[in-house]
């Protein structure tokens, strides 16, 4: 799993991750990767009082994807694996091995047979209610991605390798002194919420209060796409360094932080 800086391959590495697991925690895993590393947006719904958070992707289309890639991989190749690439104008899954002689790349988006590569990792999933058995998990990326308002995944067989590409609207990673995984809001290269928290925390603050005053809820993402990077950058620092999840930890402003705000301002 890697994320990319750019539109290319040869772009930055931001993350990288090789993960050595069974079948099913490897779907689990790579879901629980994507919903950290992807930028998280939030609208109101005409008529509704409450927000809703969207990916880029919709989740039950990468779900899909996922399982297909690692039930249709060839495991007769010591060396075959499944990747997953983020990059800033797409998603990208790789399974090695083609796609079987009776299916083509445009015959996944209308209906088509289900032909099993591994029939016994397929019933697996089939019987723990991850998949079923009639062939229609493509179908379903194409109806979820069509009520996200997405353009649908595009197949293709390149190299040994079936890559399903998600064009999404990811966003670039700006270049500061510290990796920020969140979206540019300000000249000094920080998001909105990253300026926020450096605001608020001139006095040491809590984690829960930091995302309360920036309406976050999501703890996890919070963390990772926030506090993090400017942690990482010397621009924000615990006040219990040696105890990181300690209930009592507070995070405040570095002289670093504090030079940058006043340099934005």
């Amino acid at each position: 799993m890697g994320r990319f800086r750019g539109t290319k391959i040869t772009g930055d590495i931001l993350d990288n991750r090789q993960e050595h697991l069974h079948a099913f925690a490897m779907v689990r895993e790579a879901m629980a990767w994507l919903d950290r590393t992807l930028p998280l947006a939030a609208h109101f719904p005409p008529g509704k009082i409450f927000r809703e958070d969207r990916l880029p992707v919709p989740p039950e289309a990468l779900r899909e994807v996922l399982l297909n890639a690692v039930m249709h991989r060839d495991y007769s190749r010591p060396s075959s694996y499944v990747a997953v690439a983020v990059f800033d104008d797409r998603i990208e899954v790789r399974s090695m091995g083609g796609l079987p002689s009776s299916v083509t790349a445009e015959s996944l988006s209308g209906e088509h047979r289900s032909v099993l590569r591994n029939p016994l990792i397929a019933e697996a999933f089939h019987r723990t209610g991850a998949v079923e058995v009639w062939g229609r998990g493509t179908n379903r990326v194409f109806e979820a991605c069509e009520r996200y308002g997405l353009e649908p995944p595009t197949f293709a067989e390149d190299g040994g390798f079936v890559i399903v590409t998600f064009r999404a609207q990811i966003g670039p990673i700006p270049q500061v002194e510290g990796p920020s995984r969140d979206q540019v809001g300000t000249k000094s290269g920080l998001s909105r919420h990253q300026v926020q928290v450096l605001e608020e925390a001139l006095e040491p603050r809590a984690i829960g209060d930091l995302m309360q005053l920036c309406g976050r809820s999501n703890r996890t993402k919070f963390r990772d796409q926030v506090i993090r990077p400017l942690l990482e950058a010397g621009l924000l620092e615990m006040t219990i360094p040696d105890k990181p999840r300690s209930s009592q930890q507070r995070y405040r402003t570095t002289e670093a932080g504090k030079r940058l705000l006043k340099k934005d301002k």
